[in-house]
């Protein structure tokens, strides 16, 4: 005799009451959503109405004193001060990759001193605000050391500053990228008779930097707007960059326009540069 289980009748599911369906997960992050819509509305006409824009339109953006920038801004900032902005940027972050990549190996030493440097630079000079190392190379060395010049000069002395700024934030980058290549590498090619150093070289590192390519780049972007602490190191007048070169024209003018020309100069470069940054990163995304 063969029993069959009773059946369990289901009950249909009940409609949400008012204040269910207010404290529903759906309803609440639609609340939240157009709460934060008003917000940003809100500050929009709070600056809009609370700004002086007559003001700031002819302390920044006179027509006229801004017309009078262009043949010197042809000539000069597009042609000049550009090629000089763009050198000391790829100059600082040569010398920044070559240092950031000796403290990226000493921060993954087994040696304990080595570690202790290294995390003592990183922590150093990214604390330490950027002005105040272009500051320190450009007064404090000459004075510690009577005798030393930069070789290059005005160069030297910029890449010096710009590498000792951009050398803490890549050795961080590199090594996270070693970190980031699985360590059956390392432990492969040790077992094929390479030594460490020849491991590291030939398949650790190649990998690290394939990884850390779009992170590299958009320091490459950071350096090039810290060029415009050049200024701070007085650089003559056929070495200026962007900035000085705005500044120095604003002090003729009595006004400031060029400072704001200066600027648009620098988005010039530095939006295709980020445009590209995103580009590698999403390749590498995709990569993966």
């Amino acid at each position: 005799m063969s029993t069959q289980a009773p059946e369990v009748a289901r009950e249909s599911p009940q409609p949400l009451s008012g204040a269910r369906r207010w404290r529903s997960p759906r309803r609440r992050r639609l609340l939240v959503r157009n709460a934060q819509y008003a917000v940003f509305v809100v500050a929009l006409v709070l600056v809009g109405v609370l700004a002086d824009w007559q003001r700031l339109g002819q302390q920044f953006l006179e027509p006229s004193v801004a017309l009078l920038l262009f043949p010197d801004l042809i000539t000069v900032a597009l042609l000049n001060t550009i090629t000089y902005t763009i050198t000391y940027t790829v100059a600082g972050f040569a010398v920044g990759l070559v240092l950031g990549l000796l403290i990226a190996l000493m921060r993954l030493s087994s040696v304990g001193p080595y570690r202790w440097v290294a995390m003592a630079y990183i922590e150093l000079f990214r604390g330490l605000p950027a002005l105040l190392i272009f500051i320190f190379v450009g007064v404090g060395v000459p004075l510690a050391f009577p005798g030393l010049t930069f070789p290059g000069g005005a160069y030297g002395q910029v890449a010096c500053a710009l590498g000792l700024v951009s050398a803490a934030y890549m050795a961080e980058t590199i090594r996270a990228g070693i970190q980031a290549v699985p360590p059956g590498q390392l432990e492969a090619s040790r077992t094929l008779g390479m030594s460490h150093g020849m491991a590291m070289r030939t398949i650790v590192l190649p990998q690290a930097f394939r990884i850390i390519v779009p992170p590299l780049t958009n320091e490459l972007v950071l350096l090039f707007k810290d060029s415009s602490l050049v200024l701070f190191l007085g650089v003559t007048l056929g070495q200026r960059e962007l900035t000085k070169f705005g500044r120095d024209l604003a002090s003729q003018q009595a006004n400031t326009p060029p400072i704001f020309v200066a600027g648009l100069c620098y988005l010039l470069i530095t939006i295709p540069l980020r445009y590209v940054v995103r580009r590698l990163e999403a390749r590498h995304a995709t990569a993966r």
